[in-house]
């Protein structure tokens, strides 16, 4: 059986190719709700999937049994699809993908991304990833950047990545990336550890943000800002009602707000950079987008 099972392939125009995984890489499942919202904000349609059967245990990552029209049993296994969607207006089409965490053959799984990416055209790669860490909910979500070409870790004020410890997915197709010569960035937003609640839309929309800034594609996020805006009312009212919890999440403000840097001048978009950027937002709309 092949692993890659095509359903089209589309022209694309310098397309991206936008990954994010359910798992390890997903704290909150931020990034696979902002990598959803992007697929349902520009309408991709899928056009190649991963086949699942040399890459999970399924004892592990198990699949699921549904009912069709309430008789048929149907077995819907772990989906890894890549998806086209065209930016009218904007500087690049994208290719978005969608899987889990797979349990076996990383570095083969990694090379079927990369090679279905470039023949889909694809001449960089951005990940979406969450993690859980000590911020409170009622901060800006802080956000990492780190990537691989150095025109892009200067334009963005991203970094160059020095961790060293445990990976998941997401480490190993960006050193896969490197090994194939492709551009990458890899965006990560830091979700509260006590919040249970998921999908995180707070987060998923930090990721939205700073995926505009690598993709220079403009996305109309304003149902996720009134999602994010419900999400943190819901939590501060949990909050609360808790003496323990509410005294602990006054500490982290408390912490963070004393690392967190004054924004400085220099630090704030100019006019042109957002006009540039409203501008890029309406050539996407087009005159008939009632939006």
């Amino acid at each position: 059986m092949d692993e890659i099972q095509w359903t089209e392939r589309p022209e694309l125009r310098d397309p991206l190719l936008v990954c994010a995984f359910k798992g390890w890489n997903d704290a909150g499942e931020a990034a696979t709700a902002a990598l959803g919202f992007l697929t349902d904000s520009f309408d991709a349609t899928p056009v190649a999937s991963i086949d699942p059967e040399e890459f999970y245990d399924f004892t592990a990552v198990r699949p699921a049994v549904s009912l069709s029209e309430g008789r048929t049993r149907v077995i819907e296994w772990p989906a890894n699809t890549f998806r086209a969607a065209r930016i009218a207006g904007a500087e690049h089409d994208l290719v978005l993908f969608q899987g889990a965490e797979p349990s076996l053959r990383w570095r083969r799984f990694t090379e079927i991304v990369i090679k279905v990416g470039r023949e889909l055209g694809a001449h960089m790669v951005i990940t979406l990833g969450a993690l859980l860490a000590d911020v409170p909910h009622t901060r800006p979500v802080p956000m990492t950047g780190i990537g691989s070409d150095q025109e892009l870790v200067e334009r963005l004020g991203f970094e160059r990545s020095t961790y060293e410890g445990p990976t998941g997915i997401v480490g190993v197709l960006h050193h896969a990336c490197a090994k194939a010569g492709i551009p990458s960035a890899s965006l990560w937003a830091s979700v509260p550890h006590y919040v249970a609640a998921a999908p995180n839309p707070k987060a998923a929309l930090a990721l939205i943000r700073a995926f505009e800034g690598v993709a220079r594609v403009a996305v109309d996020a304003s149902d996720l800002e009134e999602s994010a805006a419900d999400y943190e009312q819901q939590v501060n009212a949990a909050v609360a009602s808790d003496p323990e919890v509410k005294s602990f999440v006054e500490r982290l403000e408390q912490t963070i707000d004393e690392i967190q840097p004054e924004v400085t001048p220099d630090q704030i978009p100019s006019a042109d950079a957002i006009a540039r950027d409203f501008q890029r937002f309406l050539r996407q709309r087009g005159p008939n987008d009632p939006r």
